[in-house]
């Protein structure tokens, strides 16, 4: 299991440095002698990438998705980051992610200073700083990045701020491959992996072939030996040039289920040419009629790129990646080209791309999740952070049919579809008195009522004048509780009073609150 390089103070205990300092050394010329000799060009060269590394001290609150009206406590890290132009400052965004405070401080420097993210990009784990005082930036310029992907077996040098020491640390392996990879769903891209020694602190530092950057660390193999991971400088390219317009979009991918065509029972089922060479179309990632990919298409060429049995194609002569690579690098105004063979027949068509696949339960991307807060219930809406938190009880949740397993990577059903989940146990409080802990249940019905999402809820929940409120609950199992709507309304205020509560409700679902019903 890849994990992101975090400098989490239990984490951080619990491993032993592994880095290795590399001392350059020091001239120091004899007060005899007229004046000192030039460093050598590698001493430079070394100095000018220790000038562009930075240590960056952050404060983080991350959401708390059980209890969705506050944020978790705050918790201090420490990552790196590397010079880049515009005086700005490069790094990972699980370095900065929910930070209420960033410092910078120059390798060498006792001086620390305030830095603000301007751009974060969660899925492909790349955040940009902008500091306050931009006379800092006077003396070190920035580093330069490598145009081209380094060569497997190519020396590779990275430098951070790991755990174990306050000073720069140097380690120095080399590139073990290069492969096309998940980072963050639903975001891909190109990997490197290395065997230099990586720890946490060492996220968002330079990786170096010879005097230039070859990509940023990120990531660790969980329990391997040495095994760590850098974003190439092809994806920070890909990154830098997506902001140029203010905004950050992502990078356009092909969402469809692909299995390989190697079975030979397989290809007689299509009727396939022996020349054929190609990946099948599982299940495409629309059913409309009007979507270009169908069923059992065999794709054999990506733009002018021919296309393997296992869905690869080449990069030069030593270097095969999945096909998912050339999206990013061919996309035009949303489409991709792809050569299709569909009932033996060869086509071209246009499928379009999006950075993005709809989640009926979708990750927060440095947001907090909205809530709201009715009697002594919470709601919010199902998310990547809350599913995440319930795995050991997945197998249960899988056996009482409930959405949260049954529908973990769907897409809406139709627009604005969520699933509105029971945040926390009930809040202490008589009217829920004899009722089981409905945490994690999903809302199906307010008295009868099908619940689209959270703000339809509110709205049914402030629309209602029956004398009672019940509340049924999808999958199996459990029970409907019901309660007198004006005794649940007389007693919100109270709860939010007693527990600590500041508001009923995030900005979002309060505006539906106080908005006037419907006519």
């Amino acid at each position: 299991m890849d994990h992101p390089i975090r400098p989490a103070s239990a984490l951080a205990r619990a491993l032993r440095a592994a880095t290795v300092a590399a001392v350059f050394g020091a001239f120091s010329a004899r007060a005899a002698e007229p004046a000192a000799l030039a460093p050598p060009a590698a001493e430079k060269s070394a100095q000018s990438v220790e000038n562009a590394v930075v240590k960056i001290f952050s404060t983080m609150r991350g959401p708390d998705p059980y209890k969705p009206w506050t944020k978790q406590g705050p918790r201090e890290g420490t990552g790196t980051g590397i010079i880049i132009e515009g005086k700005r400052i490069l790094t990972n965004a699980h370095v900065v992610l929910y930070s209420s405070q960033v410092q910078v401080q120059a390798n060498q420097s006792g001086d620390k200073i305030s830095a603000t993210v301007e751009f974060v990009a969660p899925g492909i784990d790349l955040a940009v700083l902008k500091l306050e005082d931009e006379t800092f930036f006077d003396a070190r310029p920035a580093l330069p990045r490598a145009t081209l992907l380094p060569a497997v077996k190519d020396a590779v040098m990275v430098y951070g701020f790991p755990t174990g020491g306050a000073s720069l640390s140097i380690t120095k392996g080399i590139v073990s491959r290069i492969e096309f990879a998940s980072y963050n769903y639903p975001t891909s891209g190109l990997r490197i992996q290395i065997d230099a020694a990586i720890n946490p602190g060492n996220s968002g530092g330079p990786a170096l072939v010879g005097d230039k950057m070859i990509g940023l660390a990120f990531s660790r193999l969980g329990g391997g030996d040495n095994i760590g991971y850098i974003i190439p400088c092809e994806e920070v390219e890909l990154f830098l040039q997506d902001i140029t317009d203010g905004k950050y979009d992502g990078k356009p991918a092909l969402f469809d289920e692909l299995q390989t065509l190697e079975n030979p029972a397989l290809r007689a089922f299509l009727k396939l040419d022996k020349t054929v060479e190609g990946i099948v179309v599982h299940e495409p990632d629309s059913s409309d009629d009007a979507y270009p990919l169908k069923e059992w298409d065999v794709i054999t060429k990506i733009g002018d790129t021919r296309v393997d049995n296992e869905g690869m194609i080449k990069l030069g002569d030593n270097l095969r990646v999945k096909l998912r690579y050339l999206v990013q690098k061919n996309a035009r105004a949303g489409n991709v080209q792809l050569t299709l063979v569909r009932d033996r027949k060869e086509l071209t068509v246009e499928v379009p791309v999006a950075p993005t696949r709809p989640m009926l339960i979708p990750n927060l991307e440095n947001t907090y999740p909205s809530y709201f807060v009715y009697g002594p219930f919470v709601f919010s809406p199902a998310t990547g952070i809350f599913v995440g938190g319930l795995n050991n009880a997945m197998t249960n949740l899988a056996a009482s049919a409930s959405p949260l397993a049954l529908r973990r990577t769907d897409k809406p059903a139709f627009p604005g579809e969520e699933l509105v989940v029971v945040a926390s146990p009930f809040f202490p409080h008589k009217l829920s008195k004899g009722y089981s802990n409905p945490q994690a249940r999903v809302v199906e019905t307010v008295n009868g009522v099908k619940i689209k999402n959270l703000k339809h809820l509110v709205e049914v929940l402030r629309d209602s004048r029956d004398e009672f409120m019940v509340f049924a609950f999808a999958g199996h199992g459990g029970e409907s509780p019901i309660f007198p709507r004006k005794d649940m309304l007389a007693a919100s205020e109270e709860i939010l009073t007693d527990n600590g509560v500041r508001s009923q409700g995030s900005p979002d679902t309060l505006a539906v609150w106080n908005a006037k019903p419907a006519p």
